[in-house]
């Protein structure tokens, strides 16, 4: 099966100015991704504030274009192309956002912000997107007489069904899930993560799903994708990940994850410290200053990912730590 998106060395930098008492630099926000995503499928990213994940949200909804590196849709290349093959490209990946209270129109009704995108589209006459709005309401769990009320009337999980809904009009075979449960009560994220789950399975969609919080990804993903400063530094199915985490920031922040057995509180120290400036960043692997394994070459030399039992992980110790977990 052909992925319907595909990240190759993948990169995204920004040019960041001094102002009137410091000087500029370069901040690489994503700094040579590569994935894949299968339809049907959930690739979750996972890091820290700061390690690029909001980044590579834009890059891959094509909100920002790369500074380097390829990204494709269903094969097909999104870079030097034409306004309208972008745009048409563009539809192919849909976004739900954060926040379900800043990310719908207040001003319109539910029933035209679901419209909205088949509208501007050109896609059927009113009659046939109203039904086709109103379909999808209750796919996302909706009641008809919610069409006509605006989204203040709506609670957040009840919002955040909206925004899903919406994103879904287009039938894209992408959503892009930045963080889509992480303003909402527990409770209320079990619910949404379940619809998602039942929609990927009735729709054939594939997630790339973008969140700090770990019990959330092993609720959803299929595969886990962790970034350290704009960086991969490891890359495994979440079974293996969960199971048997290689890199040390992987460790540790699975050990940061509240947890109620004492065994696997104790069994690692979470992260400490603080992630280095995006500004300037240290030489060698970004990790070594925070990592309890760091040795001179660390501080030296940059790790290549590369492939260790299933996973592909970013450390030069990774084979010494394989050895420690199986004694």
């Amino acid at each position: 099966m052909s992925p319907v998106m595909e990240a190759r060395s993948l990169r995204r930098h920004y040019a960041v100015g001094g102002g009137l008492f410091g000087k500029g630099g370069l901040v690489k926000a994503v700094d040579g991704l590569s994935f894949t995503l299968e339809r049907g499928r959930t690739l979750a990213i996972v890091g820290e504030s700061g390690s690029g994940k909001s980044t590579l949200a834009r890059v891959a909804t094509l909100m920002e274009p790369p500074t380097d590196g390829d990204l494709l849709l269903d094969g097909k290349p999104t870079a030097n192309v034409g306004a309208a093959t972008r745009r048409a490209l563009r539809l192919s990946v849909q976004m739900v956002f954060q926040n379900p209270y800043g990310s719908l129109n207040p001003r319109k009704t539910v029933g035209s912000i679901l419209m909205e995108p088949l509208t501007i589209n050109g896609r059927g006459d009113r009659g046939a997107r109203e039904a086709a709005a109103r379909a999808m309401m209750a796919k996302v769990g909706l009641r008809p007489d919610h069409f006509g009320r605006y989204p203040h009337m709506f609670s957040g999980g009840q919002r955040q069904r909206i925004a899903l809904a919406r994103a879904l009009m287009l039938n894209p075979p992408v959503v892009v899930a930045d963080e889509p449960v992480s303003a909402l009560d527990v409770s209320i994220q079990a619910q949404v993560l379940n619809l998602m789950m039942d929609l990927q399975e009735e729709l054939g969609l594939a997630y790339l799903f973008i969140s700090h919080d770990l019990s959330v990804v092993r609720h959803i993903a299929d595969d886990v994708l962790v970034l350290y400063l704009g960086r991969p530094a490891e890359h495994a199915p979440k079974e293996s990940l969960f199971a048997r985490p290689l890199h040390p920031y992987t460790q540790a922040l699975l050990a940061a994850t509240p947890s109620v057995d004492p065994a696997h509180r104790q069994r690692t120290a979470p992260v400490r410290g603080e992630l280095p400036s995006p500004l300037n960043p240290p030489p060698g692997c970004a990790f070594a200053s925070r990592c309890p394994h760091a040795t001179v070459r660390c501080t030296a030399e940059a790790p290549e990912l590369r492939p260790l039992e299933r996973h592909l992980v970013a450390c030069h110790h990774a084979e010494a730590i394989v050895a420690r977990l199986a004694a």
